[in-house]
C-alpha cells in the first residue's frame, strides 16, 4: 500500500564534514509525521529536480518534536546524483515531499553484545543506533568513509568501540569486509546491524555472519543501501533479482 505524501520544508541545513549535510525539514507535514520506534528509520523523498521529482530513500538521523523538525544527512558528491545536489543547494523555505517512516532495527536490549558496520551511507543509522544503546552496552563499530576529513563523532557508550576505516581510493567495502571478519568473535548473543554498498554487504558479510557465525535471522539487520554503478531505480531491481536468485537456490 502506498504511502501518504505529507509536503515539508527546509528549515535550516548544515555541513557536517567534507561529504555530508544534514537538512532540518519540518512545516506542515510534521502534524501527521509519527517517529518510528526503529533507529534505521527511513523515509521515501520527493526530490525536486530539473526534470522533475525523483524518489530516493533516506535514514532519518534524529526527530526534535519541540522544535517540529526532522534531520537527515545526505551524502554529497559534488554533481553527482540527485539528492546531494539538492541538499547543496537546499534553502529554508524549499518545498520537499516526504512519506513514511519505515523501519526495522533497534538495538535489543537482551543482546550481550552489539556489531554495527557500513559505510557512510549507513552512518547515519549507525549513529542513532549507538544513542539508543544503554550506558553499560559493549560492542564494536566500523565504519568505511573515503578519509580522515569524512570522519564525524557521534555519542555512544564507553563499552562501544568505534574503528574509522579510510578508503583512499580502494574498492568500497574492501576494508569493511576486512574488519568485519578479522574482528574477535565474543561469547554471548550478539546483535548484529550491517549496511553499506551492496557487493560488500549482502555477497560478502551476510554469508558470513549468518552461517560461519551461525547468528540468527532476527538477530542481524543485513542489507545494501546502495550498489556501485546503479541509480536507486537500478539498486531496487538488482536487490529483486538477488531475492529471486537466492529463493530458487533455497527451494
Amino acid at each position: 500500500m502506498a504511502r501518504t505524501l505529507h509536503q515539508f520544508v527546509v528549515r535550516r541545513t548544515e555541513r557536517l564534514n567534507d561529504h555530508l549535510i544534514r537538512v532540518h525539514l519540518g512545516g506542515p507535514g510534521f502534524a501527521a509525521f509519527q517517529p518510528s520506534e526503529f533507529t534505521d528509520s527511513y523515509v521515501k523523498l520527493q526530490v525536486p529536480g530539473p526534470d522533475g521529482d525523483t524518489t530516493r530513500t533516506y535514514t532519518v538521523r534524529a526527530v526534535d518534536t519541540a522544535a517540529e523538525t526532522i534531520a537527515i544527512d545526505f551524502v554529497y558528491h559534488g554533481a553527482e546524483g540527485v539528492a546531494g545536489p539538492w541538499a547543496a543547494a537546499a534553502r529554508p523555505g524549499d518545498a520537499i515531499g516526504l512519506s513514511g517512516p519505515g523501519g526495522a532495527y533497534a538495538p535489543r536490549a537482551d543482546a550481550d553484545w552489539h556489531l554495527l558496520a557500513g559505510d557512510i551511507s549507513a552512518l547515519p543509522a549507525i549513529s542513532a543506533a549507538c544513542a539508543a544503546l544503554p550506558a553499560n552496552a559493549v560492542g564494536r563499530v566500523f565504519v568505511e568513509v573515503a578519509g580522515p576529513a569524512d570522519e564525524l563523532d557521534f555519542a555512544r557508550p564507553e563499552g562501544v568501540e568505534l574503528t574509522w576505516l579510510h578508503t583512499g581510493g580502494a574498492e568500497p567495502g574492501a576494508l569493511l569486509v576486512e574488519a568485519v571478519r578479522a574482528e574477535p568473535w565474543r561469547d554471548g548473543l550478539v546483535h548484529v546491524f550491517i549496511h553499506g554498498e551492496a557487493q560488500a554487504v549482502m555477497h560478502n558479510l551476510r554469508s558470513y555472519i549468518r552461517k560461519e557465525r551461525g547468528v540468527p535471522a532476527d538477530w542481524a539487520s543485513i542489507s545494501g543501501y546502495w550498489r556501485r554503478g546503479r541509480t536507486e531505480e537500478g539498486f531496487r531491481q538488482w536487490k529483486r533479482d538477488l531475492a529471486e536468485r537466492e529463493a530458487a537456490t533455497v527451494g
